[in-house]
């Protein structure tokens, strides 16, 4: 089975408890947890599943999700070709 690094795990339960409001008692109890579990992987004691981080995070109405990593080079690129598409949309005739 799948694990997170406990680091990674405390700060996907602080972010989302942040982003819900839910103190980790009712985030453990959505996620059909016990409240001890949870605080275990929110201080790192114990490593939870990527299963067991999906049930937290759709227990508090979020989802997991993979994205890139987008690194400072290609947020650059993307800026740059915004800053374009935005020059050349202020250069088209209104209507």
């Amino acid at each position: 089975m799948s694990t997170i690094d406990e680091g990674i795990a405390a700060q996907l339960i602080d972010e989302i408890g942040h982003r819900s409001g839910l103190k980790h008692s009712e985030m453990a109890r959505r996620a059909g947890l016990d409240r001890s579990v949870l605080s275990a992987y929110a201080r790192g004691r114990r490593q939870p599943s990527v299963a067991a981080m999906a049930r937290i995070a759709r227990g508090a109405g979020l989802q997991l999700e993979l994205a890139p990593n987008l690194d400072d080079a290609s947020l650059e690129r993307q800026a740059r070709i915004l800053e374009m598409v935005l020059d050349l949309a202020c250069s088209m005739p209104f209507k």
